[in-house]
């Protein structure tokens, strides 16, 4: 008979369990024993088959390092496969803890070094071949059990969102799904999901809320990388919810850590009921409101891609710049509630469709007829501006020649009254197909938006006297402070072309709050860190004309054209206010003509930008021919200067609107 081998413990700790009795048959690599110590489970696995003779130990009592825990008589088996409690069915299982001994050779500890008797074997030395880790082939099989649970899991979650159903209605309806736009606006293949496997924090909602409404992670743009999430409509409405609140705020807070971009594609259908009506769900809503902290450290951009009420309505409030696809709504609240609340009956175009807010709030920056434009969009915002605050903007191949431009003053009437449209310039001044219009159908008595002059990206600013002879009203104010406060964040230089007759005056914009808005915006020419640089175009009338970026202001180049008209008033109103009872008090109509005319040349002639360029307020007069090329060495050489520190841009911290 052989004789019997000791089984050591090859650590200190607790006896956990024991699965085997005095006179169990047992095969190499069956669980004898598991070892509890520092909180891990240690198994303790057979090195032979054949019976256990005595155990020497009991559950719960504690046992020392080199210890015997059990006798074992090495003796054939049957051969049938060991199970493992992990699940793993193996029959040459491994062995790592149990320490042996042989009783012939006189119990020495484990680990001596002694040369095996003849017709024994050392237990304290396996078999090379025989792998030294416990169990290693059932935790590799747990592991892999594991990993393909895992990748179930996640694919039947991004395959199927909240219901298979739902995603294929949602495409036989010609819609998107939150995955398909995260999809089409990155890189093929660049996403990277964060919180795939949220779920509602109510229990019966579980089962039945994959991603608790809110999609989003990683990717890249033109080889950029963003954060980028969105609403999942399949998922109760992409309502707002307590784990989906999180998930926003955590992608939000990565992007802060890494500085880069991120994207939001919002189409939430509201607060989710029941969860937020209690105090305590409704006090979790405030990490929602953490993203009006960004203070521009990192671009925001939202694309309004559906019915948009409550939480993604908030945030795009809260960007930079928003997109919004026709026959979406953008809104705080649904019409439902209205007509519940109210009584008001009204449909949700009227409350906030894209044309409510391309043209009457200014709340949208550009509204497009398809989602692929509004990708297209977002990625040709994004080309402009820098990853995050602490970036310089990058600067791309330049497009058109650096150049007098022989046909650029012929764009601009000579005469002060006649229209013309101030984007063709813009156009023409910029490098060709650089020129991205923000806000086109809004405020149109000013254009403005990004471009690029010889490569640099730039913000551009000019009046329109297409539209109200390119007047300053509220409401172009607020459109020029949206964008001067972009700009000056992201360090983006300003180019101002002025043709402008004055502020707006009346009773309505009095009503809407002219004095608030103007002096809004000058506070941000004053305060912005940004490079500036001015060209008188054609005239330039009031106080408008340091509303501007003019004389006295913060501009780094201050250029006039020749012809360009600078004064307090127009001449011929300013005449006809300064003058009007000296004319009155002639009788002869030609007579009063003639001496109108002479008193509005006169005045005229002190408009003239020599006058201010005589006392230094304007920096050069240039030929127009030369815009072009002037602003595109002032460019050059500003991007040379000293780039402020983001604490020093007082507008990051402005309001985005």
């Amino acid at each position: 008979m052989a004789k019997p081998m000791s089984i050591t413990s090859p650590l200190q700790g607790t006896i956990w369990q024991l699965n085997v009795t005095t006179g169990d048959e047992v095969r190499r690599g069956q669980e004898l024993i598991i070892i509890e110590s520092m909180k891990m489970e240690h198994a303790i696995l057979a090195p032979e088959s054949g019976v256990v003779s005595l155990i020497r130990v009991e559950e719960a009592a504690p046992v020392a390092k080199g210890e015997k825990l059990l006798e074992l008589v090495p003796q054939e088996v049957g051969a049938a496969e060991v199970v493992h409690p992990g699940g793993a069915s193996t029959s040459t299982e491994r062995v790592e803890l149990a320490e042996v001994t042989d009783e012939g050779a006189g119990g020495q500890a484990p680990g001596s070094a002694t040369q095996p008797m003849d017709g024994q074997r050392d237990h304290t030395a396996p078999d090379p071949d025989t792998p030294t880790s416990v169990s290693e082939e059932t935790a590799d099989a747990a592991e892999s059990h594991a990993r393909a649970d895992r990748s179930e899991r996640a694919e039947g979650i991004r395959r199927d969102l909240g219901g298979a159903d739902k995603v294929a209605a949602l495409h036989a309806d010609g819609q998107r799904t939150i995955r398909d736009h995260i999809n089409g606006l990155l890189d093929s293949g660049s996403f990277t999901e964060i919180g795939t496997f949220a779920r509602s924090m109510r229990e019966d909602d579980r089962a039945t809320t994959p991603g608790d409404g809110k999609i989003g992670g990683h990717g890249t743009v033109d080889g950029r990388p963003i954060a980028i999430f969105g609403d999942d409509i399949t998922v109760k409405r992409g309502s707002s919810s307590i784990v989906g609140g999180r998930k926003e705020h955590r992608i939000y807070e990565r992007a802060i850590a890494m500085g880069i971009p991120m994207v939001h594609f919002g189409q939430t259908g509201g607060g989710r009921i029941p969860d937020l009506v209690g105090s305590e769900g409704i006090s979790e809503l405030g990490e929602l409101f953490l993203m009006a902290r960004r203070r521009h450290q990192i671009p925001m951009a939202t694309a309004i891609v559906g019915q948009s009420f409550g939480g993604s309505s908030f945030l795009s409030a809260l960007s930079d710049f928003v997109v919004m696809t026709r026959g979406s709504t953008l809104a705080v609240t649904s019409p439902k509630v209205f007509e519940v609340a109210t009584g008001e009956v009204i449909t949700f175009e009227e409350v906030g469709g894209v044309d409510v807010h391309a043209r009457l709030t200014g709340q949208i920056d550009l509204g497009v007829e398809t989602d692929d434009e509004a990708y297209a969009a977002i990625r040709r915002w994004l080309s402009y501006l820098p990853s995050n605050i602490g970036e310089a903007a990058p600067r791309t191949e330049p497009t058109g020649p650096i150049e007098s431009d022989p046909e650029l003053p012929a764009m601009v009437p000579a005469s002060r009254t006649r229209a013309y449209d101030m984007r063709q310039v813009v156009a023409r001044i910029c490098d060709p197909g650089s020129v991205f219009e923000l806000q086109p159908q809004f405020a149109q008595s000013v254009t403005s938006g990004l471009a690029r002059i010889d490569g640099w990206p730039v913000g551009f600013i000019a009046n329109n006297p297409m539209f109200k002879a390119g007047v300053l009203d509220p409401e172009a104010c607020q459109k020029i402070v949206r964008l001067c406060t972009v700009c000056d964040s992201f360090n983006l230089p300003i180019v101002w072309l002025v043709d402008v007759p004055g502020f707006m005056v009346g009773k309505q914009v009095e009503h809407d709050r002219m004095l608030h808005w103007g002096m809004r915006m000058m506070q941000a020419l004053q305060l912005a860190s940004t490079p500036t640089l001015t060209v008188c175009i054609r005239k330039a009338f009031g106080l408008a004309w340091q509303a501007m970026n003019g004389a006295g202001m913060v501009s780094n180049g201050l250029y006039a054209w020749p012809g360009a008209e600078i004064g307090f008033m127009d001449p011929e109103v300013g005449v006809n206010v300064a003058y009007g009872s000296k004319l009155d008090r002639i009788d002869d109509p030609e007579a009063r003509e003639a001496e109108r005319l002479a008193l509005v040349a006169e005045v005229s002639n002190a408009t003239s930008p020599y006058e201010a360029a005589g006392t230094m307020r304007i920096d050069e007069i240039i030929e127009p021919a030369d815009t072009r090329r002037i602003l595109a060495n002032d460019l050059a050489m500003l991007a040379n200067r000293p780039v402020p520190p983001p604490e020093a841009r007082i507008l990051a911290s402005w309001p985005t609107s």
